[in-house]
């Protein structure tokens, strides 16, 4: 009996005059764990979400088991052994955790054309405990779920019916620490059963250290795929980008003092339910760094900081004595954000790169009888898209069209082109690959250089550890410590102040 589990052969898509795939074929066998990286926009969502029927391939095959198999949604997918993890939220609005849970699958609780919601829930209750979040509802809104809560029910909804092979896409990046283990739990079990993972992720010592096999796509192009044991990351990182990275990845320096200049003073914020009583100083010039387990708070405190949470109590006050209270009034004041949850609360979807990338700038970009220019914007958007390396047709793309990384390098283009002064950054590098991490991190550099202030917030630790003058770590909602740079402080150091 083979162990071939799944046969891709010859698989082609095109995205207008994009080649997201071109004729990409290799075997990925039963009872494995088998990683699928490359640079954003290399073809990995492109290719999973095709073998998944959220897009239809131009060419080629899926052969699962010996049979060819080419579904046209989610649902035939599902029907057909195959379930996704998407990067982004996979979850619906206006529905109950249950009913996301079996969305597609409703009729194995209706009899007489009549649907049995309380056998629905208690299944789906059943399922949550059984996976160990039997602190979510079965009968609550997804809605009042927060993005890593969701992730955990997508977890449930891809995985309860054993589906033979599990698709995972750049979902560790939206998880915490605890929610990573309990994901590899369900991975690992999956292997066990003789199914198979097809795992994404950019992180490169999390790919070596869960998967068994890993293939490399390069501009949607077939690289290679070797066994996770005979390579290591600097030889994924050659595969990935196609020669040597080399050069400075985290920040070198230790002994440069920060300003005493005070930019933003936060003073006794609290957000009902989420943080309380926090106080902090921003100093110009900083990278002030904010971790934390995922229900620390943590997440809130950008939002906070940028008056995006609109039951916040507690200051937030600049140097020159403004109160921010609300979003018009941080930027008029030259303050970014980008939020954890690019797709619902930094991206317009369904507008192009262009209008993204000028949102903010409008005001800068307008002329003096308040008229834009089509050439100015679309000149602005150009050079900040391309300063970001971002992988596009033109800036007149959907940005809705984009990878995961490649929206997240639009996000960070728009707030760069504003040149804003005080920047928070909530988990910056999410679903980015190496090479433009690389580029973030020297572009933080120098922003601080220039006397930029930035607040990073990351589940990332070495990150943190990286780029950080400052680390404030939260726990159950509140400040439960503070590390000051230095060359001797490890994951451990922050680990102990966040459990």
């Amino acid at each position: 009996m083979s162990d071939i589990r799944l046969e891709i052969k010859d698989v082609s898509k095109n995205f207008g005059i994009t080649k997201a795939l071109q004729s990409v074929s290799f075997n990925i066998n039963k009872g494995e764990i088998h990683a699928l990286i490359g640079e954003n926009g290399s073809g990995k969502s492109t290719l999973t979400n095709s073998l998944a029927g959220i897009y239809q391939k131009d060419d080629g095959t899926f052969i699962l088991d010996g049979k060819e198999v080419h579904p046209v949604n989610q649902v035939e997918a599902n029907n057909e052994g195959i379930s996704i993890i998407v990067q982004e939220l996979g979850t619906l609005d206006g529905l109950t955790v249950a009913e996301n849970i079996f969305l597609g699958h409703e009729d194995r609780f209706v009899k007489m054309g009549i649907k049995n919601t309380s056998a629905m829930n208690r299944k789906a209750g059943e399922l949550l405990a059984e996976y160990g979040f039997d602190r979510i509802k079965p009968s609550d809104m997804i809605e009042n779920y927060n993005f890593e809560d969701r992730k955990l029910v997508e977890i449930v909804k891809a995985t309860y019916f054993d589906p033979k092979i599990v698709v995972i896409d750049e979902t560790t990046t939206a998880l915490s620490r605890e929610g990573r283990e309990e994901l590899y739990k369900q991975m690992y079990k999956i292997r066990e059963k003789g199914n198979t993972v097809i795992f994404i992720s950019h992180d490169l010592p999390e790919v070596l250290k869960m998967s068994d096999t890993i293939t490399v796509l390069r501009d949607g192009v077939y690289i290679d795929t070797i066994k996770s044991a005979d390579i290591d990351e600097d030889g994924l990182k050659k595969l990935m980008v196609g020669r040597e990275v080399t050069g400075k990845y985290y920040r070198a320096d230790y002994d440069e003092e920060v300003s005493d200049e005070v930019v933003m003073k936060v003073e006794d914020v609290s957000v009902p339910g989420l943080i309380s009583h926090v106080s902090f100083e921003l100093h110009k010039g900083e990278i002030l760094g904010f971790g934390g387990l995922s229900e620390s708070g943590m997440h809130e405190i950008g939002k906070a900081c940028f008056g995006a949470s609109y039951d916040r109590e507690g200051s937030v006050t600049l140097a020159d004595g403004t109160k921010i209270n609300d979003i018009p009034t941080a930027i008029s004041h030259s303050i970014a954000y980008t939020s954890k949850d690019r797709d619902n609360e930094s991206l317009v979807m369904n507008q192009s790169i262009r209008d993204n990338i000028c949102l903010p700038s409008l005001d800068e970009l307008s002329n003096k009888a308040h008229l834009l220019s089509d050439k100015k914007l679309k000149d602005f958007a150009e050079k900040y898209a391309k300063q970001m390396s971002t992988k596009m047709q033109s800036v007149n793309q959907f940005v809705s069209n984009l990878s995961g990384g490649n929206k997240q390098k639009v996000v960070l283009a728009r707030w760069i082109g504003k040149d804003s002064d005080i920047l928070l950054l909530d988990s910056p590098t999410r679903g980015i690959d190496i090479k433009v991490k690389q580029d973030i991190y020297q572009l933080m550099d120098s922003m601080r250089k220039s006397g930029k202030s930035i607040v990073m917030i990351s589940e990332e630790l070495m990150e943190l550890i990286g780029m950080c003058d400052r680390i404030i770590i939260m726990k159950d909602g509140k400040i439960n410590g503070e590390l000051k740079r230095s060359k001797d402080m490890d994951e451990n150091s922050l680990i102990s102040k966040m459990v």
